[in-house]
């Protein structure tokens, strides 16, 4: 069974109209519209209105009617203003402002890497780890990510509670159906602490095209890592 949310529909194609629209009558404003700031007002607006979801046409009907669809689009087209604006004057600083596309695609069969997801703590005290490196590799050295918003390697800051996460490109396969395991490591540095090194396998079975976007149903999660400091017992 597919459900679908039609409010990110309705969100993504008045961001894309919004847009041409500026950007024809000449951009006074100075809004950045690059895909990277579009896909952070896409989440701006979504985490602020609620999300309908459907099973059938008939659920796409009713919704595309009277004046639930008239107060919804005006809802929409508030918030996109103010997510242009806002992100337009808080630029994610790692990202490519110029234009392209965010997410790498692989053509043909791939293996799908899921999202790693994974936590560090003080092993001391076992509070969550500020201020660490956490870099995902593979085969020597820094996995390649598959969407530029998910960086490699990461900083740990106070306000994530020393989650890190990880979203690997996908890796081409010869056809769909293949299983395979592929080997990834976990390397954590922080200042007194020793350097913390996890290895792991991620199975995978190959599929006919890439994923289009990150899900949380697609996710390795490893187990919990703790720091010590040099000659720390970690028993």
């Amino acid at each position: 069974m597919e459900i679908h949310n039609t409010t990110e529909e309705i969100v993504f194609s008045t961001i894309k109209d919004m847009c041409a629209s500026i950007e024809k009558e000449g951009n006074s404003n100075n809004f950045c519209l690059c895909d990277q700031c579009r896909i952070d007002a896409a989440c701006f607006v979504l985490n602020r209105i609620p999300p309908h979801y459907i099973i059938s046409n008939r659920g796409a009907a009713r919704i595309d009617q009277g004046a639930y669809r008239q107060q919804k689009d005006a809802d929409v087209v508030s918030l996109v203003y103010e997510a242009l604006k806002r992100i337009s004057h808080n630029q994610r600083p790692h990202a490519d402002h110029t234009g392209g596309t965010a997410r790498k695609v692989v053509q043909g069969p791939v293996f799908n890497i899921p999202t790693i997801i994974g936590r560090a703590f003080n092993g001391a005290n076992f509070s969550p780890l500020v201020d660490a490196r956490v870099e995902l590799r593979r085969e020597g050295k820094l996995a390649e990510m598959k969407n530029r918003n998910w960086q490699n390697p990461c900083t740990l800051v106070e306000n994530i509670q020393g989650t890190f996460t990880f979203w690997p490109e996908s890796i081409s396969a010869k056809e769909a159906g293949i299983r395979k395991n592929f080997e990834y490591s976990i390397k954590i540095e922080a200042a007194g602490f020793e350097t913390l090194s996890h290895f792991f396998e991620v199975p995978v079975l190959s599929e006919a095209g890439d994923a289009e976007s990150f899900s949380m149903n697609r996710t390795l999660k490893l187990p919990d890592m703790y720091l010590f400091p040099p000659g720390g017992d970690e028993d």
